[in-house]
C-alpha cells in the first residue's frame, strides 16, 4: 500500500468498523472514564485480556474508585477481587496500587500527561503510555498493539518484525491526523475482519488497497 492512499483507506475503515464493538479504551472514554488515570488503569487491565472482559472489569473498578487516592484506599485484596476476571490480576493489582500511591503522593492525586512519568511505572510500556496520551491528553501518539502491527504490515504499509519497529515506521509514514485514530479503527477491524488467521479478505472493503503480505489462506 502506498501512503498516499491512506485518506481513502481511512475513510473506508470508518465505515467498516461503525457497526463493530469499539476498542476498550475508546469505549470507556465515551462512557466518561476519560481521565489519564482511568485510561491508564483500563489499559493495564486490558493487557493479555480481551476487550469483552476489559470493559466490564474496568467499569466495576471505576464504580468503586476513580481517583488515585480512592484506588489506593481499596487495598490489595479488594482490588484483586474487582479485577480478578482479567489475566494476571494479582500482578496487575500490585502495579495499579503502586501507580495510585505515587499519583496520590507525588502528583497531587492525578496522573500528569507526561509520557516519561507513565513509562516510569512498572508494567507500563509504550503502547499504554501512547494510548493514554492520545485518548485522555489529546496528544498525537500512535498506540501500536497486535492489531495495528499485524494489519499495517499485511497492507504493505509497514515491513517490521515487532510492534516497536512498526511504531517507528508509522511515525514516519502516517500523517499525524491519523496517529490516535489508527488504533481506534484497526482494533475492531483486526478483531473482526482482518483477523490473525484466515482473514476475511472476500468481504474486506480494503482489499483493493491491500498487498496481502503473508496471507496464505484467506476466507
Amino acid at each position: 500500500m502506498k501512503p498516499e492512499r491512506l485518506p481513502q483507506v481511512m475513510a473506508r475503515l470508518q465505515e467498516a468498523v461503525q457497526p463493530l464493538p469499539k476498542a476498550a479504551l475508546f469505549q470507556l472514554a465515551e462512557e466518561g472514564f476519560d481521565s489519564p488515570f482511568e485510561q491508564l488503569l483500563a489499559c493495564m487491565i486490558s493487557i493479555r485480556t480481551r476487550d469483552e472482559t476489559t470493559v466490564p472489569v474496568a467499569r466495576q473498578l471505576f464504580q468503586r474508585a476513580r481517583t488515585p487516592k480512592a484506588v489506593a484506599e481499596l487495598g490489595r485484596e479488594t482490588l484483586e477481587g474487582l479485577i480478578e476476571d482479567s489475566t494476571f490480576h494479582q500482578a496487575k493489582a500490585r502495579q495499579i496500587l503502586a501507580i495510585a500511591r505515587r499519583c496520590r503522593d507525588e502528583f497531587d492525586d492525578r496522573l500528569p500527561c507526561d509520557g516519561e512519568v507513565m513509562r516510569s511505572f512498572r508494567g507500563v510500556g509504550p503502547k499504554c503510555a501512547h494510548l493514554v496520551l492520545g485518548i485522555a491528553c489529546g496528544q498525537p501518539q500512535i498506540g501500536v498493539d497486535i492489531h495495528v502491527h499485524r494489519v499495517t504490515n499485511r497492507w504493505g504499509l509497514v515491513s517490521a518484525s515487532s510492534p516497536e519497529a512498526t511504531l517507528k515506521v508509522l511515525e514516519r509514514v502516517l500523517p499525524r491526523d491519523y496517529w490516535v485514530e489508527i488504533n481506534r479503527l484497526l482494533v475492531p477491524f483486526g478483531k473482526h475482519i482482518c483477523t490473525g488467521s484466515r482473514p476475511h479478505c472476500s468481504r474486506c472493503p480494503l482489499l483493493a488497497f491491500c498487498d496481502q503480505v503473508g496471507v496464505n489462506d484467506p476466507r
